[in-house]
């Protein structure tokens, strides 16, 4: 097995992190695991699974997964979501790579991405290239504080895949759009300084729907296509809508607590 050091931040994953560090075991002799102040069991059972466990609170994606590199004994490092898991496919594939004598500095994996037990192919969901293995003291994570990922113009592909449970149900994926995803995004664009008008949320909404379900083939994927590309268009209207609101509405701004973005 290569030296691996696996990275998982966390925040409320109890029911999720168990599975992911087993996951990661297969090619981790080290497992890093960032906490964002949960509330519930998942310190507890990181540490249960000798996970090296540290509490961190929450600086965005690109920086909190930064903050794990930093506790890795090993230079090359494996990132991998809660709700995410390694293949065995791809296990036996990165097991066969001679890291130390690599020309690459970065891989990329396939993430296969699921809503229930429905593997997803249309929207850009499959094969959707990611990359998760890399050489920190070449390249890391982009501070961006949403959807970072690590840039390397050095990069191999493994052909293998992480199966990521992206939704329980596509109740849940309207209402993570609707809630959680838009309003980090909210906060994060207004935080950026960035204006936007009246206009902009049904600019947004239009193109987002029009992207996937058009472009990026949601039109042949059935109803989880259809449900796909609403979903998209309904984060896009919430986040723009919500910063326009804390452009025009000081009491809307004032309730906002712009130190929890998660």
């Amino acid at each position: 097995m290569n030296g691996i050091t696996g990275l998982i931040i966390t925040r409320n994953e109890e029911k999720n992190v168990e599975e992911c560090i087993r996951s990661l075991l297969l090619i981790c002799d080290e497992v890093v695991v960032v906490d964002s102040c949960s509330t519930d069991r998942t310190v507890d059972i990181a540490q249960a699974m000798g996970a090296k466990t540290y509490v961190q609170p929450y600086l965005g994606d690109g920086p909190q997964k930064n903050v794990g590199i930093g506790y890795a004994s090993h230079r090359w490092v494996f990132s991998l979501d809660a709700d995410e898991r390694i293949s065995p496919e791809l296990a036996e594939a990165i097991n066969a790579i001679d890291l130390e004598h690599t020309p690459f500095e970065a891989f990329e994996v396939r993430r296969r991405n699921f809503i229930g037990s429905r593997w997803i192919r249309c929207c850009h969901w499959y094969p959707n290239w990611l990359v998760r293995l890399y050489r920190t003291d070449m390249t890391r994570y982009t501070d961006s504080k949403q959807h970072a990922s690590v840039p390397s113009a050095n990069k191999g592909r493994i052909k293998a895949d992480i199966i990521h449970q992206a939704y329980d149900n596509i109740g849940e994926m309207f209402t993570k759009q609707a809630h959680s995803f838009s309003s980090r995004s909210a906060k994060i664009i207004y935080q950026s300084g960035k204006r936007v008008t009246a206009f902009s949320p049904f600019v947004h909404a239009f193109a987002a729907f029009f992207l996937n379900y058009f472009v990026r083939g949601g039109i042949w994927g059935g109803l989880d296509g259809l449900s796909i590309s609403k979903a998209m268009a309904l984060n896009a209207y919430l986040k723009y809508a919500r910063v326009l609101e804390y452009q025009r509405d000081p009491k809307v701004l004032d309730n906002e607590n712009f130190n929890e973005v998660w």
